[in-house]
């Protein structure tokens, strides 16, 4: 039978036996419960590995979590009568156990009406010693260590360490610091991030109506980027969130949207990554044509003055890159290649008889220019002549001077950013890049890049995506996929990716989470510093944050997606943007991304990789938690990091079946000996193959 220690509401079970800073071992005594704990609030399972002891110190109680348990052969003997009159000796087994220190429980101040309360803190000041008495928390004490920390706001589940103690966790630390849910396939990760989602934004609501007295929605954002179409219903039943559903095709019935991501979002590398443009000659040519075509204006009816002058803007920038190159006087085929691309330069300075006479005279001493720089080659061969750097930027001079008397400015000479989000078409982008690699003589070189961009264009399941018919700015896009502006309630996004072409999956991912953050940055630095806290959450994480190789010279679009979650990851939460990255996977994953996580929630993970990734989270004193990994059962995770003051076994609230995303394993057995499916087949087929009829208007 245990008894309480002097002064002290827990129960002593052992002593102190030995210390290093690593461990405590501890000598059981010989009358601590075996299996059940019945005289220590309630009847608790005792001992058990993971759960919490107490050891009293000058501080308070040092919190320790049981890493081991043993028993040794004793020295002493125990006596029983085996039958009447004989008498022998047995040993008797000793049990031990090993503890991790895991911080101080303190008890509150409070008047003598009042039960005890206690505030736990991680972090030891004082270790223990030899002899120290280790104690049975009760269970008052035992919530006060896994409830502990500030504005616990929502309830996720209990501790079936702890006597079922509520586990709640501070929203703040959870989503600002950027979470990850790690698991096998089926234990429970997908619907781990929906409860989240919903049981944040239902305390909200309940905080609210609470002050109010009236139901009131709360101001809460969610962005879900779905590549299985799992969480299409999940929210449904919300009826105070505006939860907005786009996906590849319109559904009216199920309440999906038109998916529309102009590729007039796409910034340059997202183009370089989807055209897969060679470093060379392909990638200058794109970028100088993305600059050219957000200029902004139409290439049709303008007038032939100013368009003469965005003509000469385009050869003041390529022949600024040229020259940065050390093209005109690098020799062999460079300059070879510079005198092409110079005459097909003067080519296209043709005067218009619309033009005034100052334009005209400009255009004709620009000629002149030309014919003159062609006299500076300093080779007897004309046909790989070299010209100097000081004759080259005379002719720069003279283009610029013609520039402004067609109404240029000299700020108007500087290259166009060419990522920022001004609406083209994708007619205009190829007119574009044919136009420019002819002025920068690359057109045999760019044939390829063309057809790939054509192809992306022609394709009529994608045109409602990435080329609607309806046009759409860049405010208006910005109100329905990041935060509707007039939005009373708050709001959940989720983006099904699930139809979406695989190569052009990951251009859309990087976009939309690319745009996210970028919109929260300018919103911050428009409103003198206030921020709209949004949670962009990724789905299967590991298919599209997966490590890559950073010396590679051209970067495909998987590369150009996972860099921009890592950009995510380590500025976001200046921006109130946080992360919640759910993966099967964790070995997979970017280490950048997964550095930047500071909170974890850990489902069954069995692969051994993926184990001792995890393990590397937290500190080799509490790496005895984590060995419970591969047995845990679904609805049982193990939340570690920023938002748990130490690591706790959780088991989730339980979400109701309609309320879960579509992730179920399929049912075999019903299907064989119940189920008769009428396959159509018709149907798919015509579905799969048939492209959607679009119309101009």
């Amino acid at each position: 039978m245990l008894t309480p220690l002097a002064n002290a509401d827990a129960l002593r079970i052992g002593r102190v036996e030995f210390v290093s800073p690593d461990e405590v071992k501890v000598l059981l005594d010989i009358e601590a419960p075996h299996n059940i704990a019945l005289n220590s609030g309630i009847p608790r399972p005792f001992p058990r590995i993971n759960s919490y002891a107490l050891i009293p110190n000058e501080s308070g109680f040092i919190v320790t979590q049981i890493g081991w348990i043993t028993t040794e052969q004793s020295q002493f003997t125990k006596q029983r009568n085996v039958k009447d009159n004989i008498v022998i000796d047995l040993p008797y087994p000793l049990r031990k156990m090993s503890l991790n220190l895991l911080g101080i429980l303190k008890e509150n101040i409070s008047t003598d009406n009042e039960k005890p309360s206690y505030t736990f803190s991680r972090g030891i000041e004082m270790f223990p010693t030899v002899g120290d008495s280790v104690l049975l928390p009760t269970q008052s004490q035992l919530q006060s260590i896994v409830e502990s920390g500030l504005n616990r706001h929502v309830d996720i589940g209990t501790s079936p360490l702890a006597g079922n103690a509520i586990i709640s966790i501070n929203p703040d630390r959870l989503f600002g610091r950027h979470l990850a849910v790690l698991g096998n396939t089926g234990s429970g990760k997908s619907c781990s991030v929906a409860g989240l989602i919903r049981w944040s934004i239902e305390a909200a609501e309940r905080e609210l109506s609470s002050k109010q007295n009236k139901s009131i929605s709360a101001n809460t954002r969610f962005i879900i980027l779905d590549p299985n179409g799992e969480y299409t219903t999940t929210f449904s039943d919300l009826k105070n969130v505006n939860v907005r559903i786009y996906g590849m095709e319109e559904d009216i019935t199920n309440k999906i949207e038109q998916l529309v991501v102009p590729l007039w979002l796409w910034n340059t590398s997202e183009w370089i990554a989807f055209a897969q443009a060679s470093s060379k000659t392909q990638k200058p040519t794109l970028i100088q044509a993305l600059r050219t075509v957000r200029d902004n204006i139409s290439l049709v009816d303008i007038s032939p003055s100013h368009n003469m002058r965005r003509y000469l803007r385009t050869l003041i920038t390529i022949l600024k890159i040229e020259i940065s190159r050390g093209n005109p006087w690098a020799g062999g085929g460079h300059s070879k290649g510079f005198k092409d691309l110079i005459k097909a330069w003067e080519r296209g300075l043709t005067i218009d008889s619309s033009f005034s006479n100052n334009e005209r005279q400009a255009l004709t001493t620009l000629k002149q220019a030309f014919e003159k720089f062609y006299t500076t080659n300093t080779v007897s061969n004309e046909d790989w002549p070299i010209y100097t750097q000081p004759e080259t930027t005379i002719l720069l001079k003279e283009i610029e001077k013609t520039h402004y008397k067609f109404g240029g400015k000299s700020t108007d000479t500087l290259p166009i950013d060419a990522d920022v989000p001004c609406p083209f078409s994708g007619d205009d982008l190829l007119k574009s890049i044919e136009a420019n690699a002819e002025l920068m003589n690359t057109s045999d070189y760019v044939e390829t890049m063309l057809m790939r961009i054509k192809t992306l264009l022609s394709d009529s399941k994608l045109k409602p995506v990435i080329s609607p018919d309806k046009k759409i700015t860049l405010d208006q896009w910005l109100d329905k996929y990041i935060c509707p502006s007039n939005c009373k309630n708050g709001s959940i996004t989720i983006v099904d990716l699930s139809l979406i072409p695989t190569e052009l999956t990951y251009i859309i991912t990087s976009v939309l989470a690319r745009m996210t953050l970028e919109s929260l940055q300018r919103y911050r630095k428009i409103s003198t510093g206030q921020t709209i806290p949004t949670i962009l959450v990724m789905e299967e994480a590991h298919t599209f944050i997966k490590r890559y190789n950073s010396d590679s010279e051209n970067g495909n679009a998987l590369e150009t997606c996972a860099k921009i979650f890592e950009k995510i990851a380590r500025e976001g939460r200046k921006f109130g943007l946080g992360l919640i990255i759910s993966s099967q996977r964790p070995s997979e994953l970017s280490p950048t991304v997964l550095s930047q996580c500071n909170s974890f929630l850990l489902h069954r993970i069995s692969n051994d990789k993926d184990q001792e990734l995890v393990n590397k989270l937290v500190p080799d004193t509490l790496r005895s938690l984590l060995r419970e990994l591969p047995s845990l059962p679904s609805e049982n995770a193990i939340l570690l990091g920023w938002a748990s003051e130490l690591p706790v076994m959780v088991k989730m609230n339980y979400l109701e079946k309609g309320h879960r995303p579509q992730s179920n394993d399929p049912e075999y057995w019903n299907s064989w000996i119940k189920n008769r499916n009428n396959i159509t087949w018709k149907e798919v087929a015509n579905d799969w193959q048939q492209s959607k009829k679009t119309t101009n208007k």
